[in-house]
């Protein structure tokens, strides 16, 4: 625990200071500099910091904390620490966890943008709910979105799930969250290799991205434009030898760019349901799911759609498999006057056909 929370050193390095001293972490912290400075890659900075591990780190403390919240520390070889990790280059020291990991190798990462379409957010519900029920566990981070969504649709169907976190078990980010991850804690595991207090920044979150890709057999991208968190994981994920596989969605959708881009440019499988994922993994034998219908664009029957008015039969037309539109928008392209238009979008709320996102848009369902 101390080691994994000293700064200006890194988990490749740690990993060689502990084979140099036998795996013996107590060794390393009681060695004088010189000792430290034979390893490779150990210089003046990482000697010290580790001499004076003392002035950087109160282990008393963290320990005392830790157990308030019911939490441990797992190394590799200990129950709870996913074996798959043991496989990349530099894997964490060590975890904070909240929970119990028993994933094995039955880990499946379920990733994608934080403005996700409600396309996206049922796609990675459903393919989260049918994973956990073959007994894959379901791996992300946590965020708004396409995270969210995953580890829900796992915790509905009473499966398992892991969130690794870019910050400290005991912080909870995004705030929203907490009942979440609560949920989370109970039913899987909360897991983070930064210590105690520590704030996500830009450096924590591509850490915290190669435990996700590390720990699972395959990685799922959902939603994500060309520059989103979820094409380094899934860069990390190709690194690390794993299979990827991306979600298509809409040509003209900025969430689903980077999707594409990852069927197109590289070796990422394009992925519609569950079955896709056995297959590549050979485990077909395991798929009791109903796979051959894709998750519906629109929640509308003929029926239903029959029986509105020619106002909103065009609003919805618009609207329907498309991007989230402003009412505006929809009235200019509608050529429809603004309270014709209004009207239309409040029956097709009423018929739950559409709904309203938070930003004033509409989208359907």
């Amino acid at each position: 625990m101390v080691l994994n929370a000293l700064p200006n050193i890194g988990p490749v390095t740690l990993r060689r200071l502990l084979e140099a001293f036998d795996g013996d972490a107590a060794r390393i912290l009681a060695a004088s500099s010189r000792e430290l400075e034979r390893v490779h890659g150990v210089g003046k900075v990482i000697s010290e910091s580790v001499t004076g591990w003392r002035g950087h780190f109160d282990l008393e403390k963290e320990e005392k904390a830790l157990a308030e919240r019911g939490g441990k520390f797992v190394v590799a070889g200990d129950e709870g620490y996913p074996q798959l990790l043991n496989d990349i280059h530099d894997p964490p020291t060590g975890l904070y966890s909240l929970g119990d990991y028993a994933g094995g190798g039955m880990a499946i990462a379920i990733i994608g943008s934080r403005r996700a379409t409600l396309y996206g957010l049922a796609v990675a519900k459903r393919l989260a709910g049918d994973l956990a029920r073959l007994g894959f566990w379901i791996v992300s981070g946590g965020a708004r979105g396409i995270d969210a969504a995953a580890h829900e649709g796992a915790l509905d169907v009473g499966g398992k799930t892991a969130v690794v976190l870019g910050c400290g078990v005991d912080i909870v980010y995004p705030p929203e969250h907490l009942d979440l991850f609560r949920r989370i804690a109970a039913q899987g595991v909360v897991l983070s290799e930064f210590a105690l207090g520590r704030r996500a920044d830009k450096q924590s979150f591509p850490m915290r991205n190669r435990i996700i890709a590390g720990m699972s057999r395959a990685i799922v991208v959902v939603e994500s434009d060309v520059n989103g968190g979820s094409m380094i994981t899934a860069s990390q994920a190709v690194e690390q030898g794993k299979e990827v596989f991306a979600v298509p969605g809409r040509i003209d959708q900025a969430s689903s760019r980077g999707c594409h881009r990852l069927i197109r440019d590289t070796e990422a499988k394009l992925l519609t349901c569950a079955e896709d994922i056995l297959e590549e993994l050979q485990m077909t034998a395991q798929l009791d799911i109903k796979h051959d219908q894709p998750v519906p664009a629109s929640a509308a029957s003929p029926e239903i759609l029959e029986a509105l008015g020619e106002d909103a039969k065009k609003v919805y037309a618009l609207l329907a498999g498309t991007k989230a539109e402003h009412p505006d928008e929809l009235a200019s392209r509608a050529n429809l006057p603004s309270a014709r238009v209004s009207a239309s979008l409040l029956l097709l709320e009423l018929k739950h056909l559409v709904v309203k996102r938070a930003d004033g848009r509409f989208e359907a369902r």
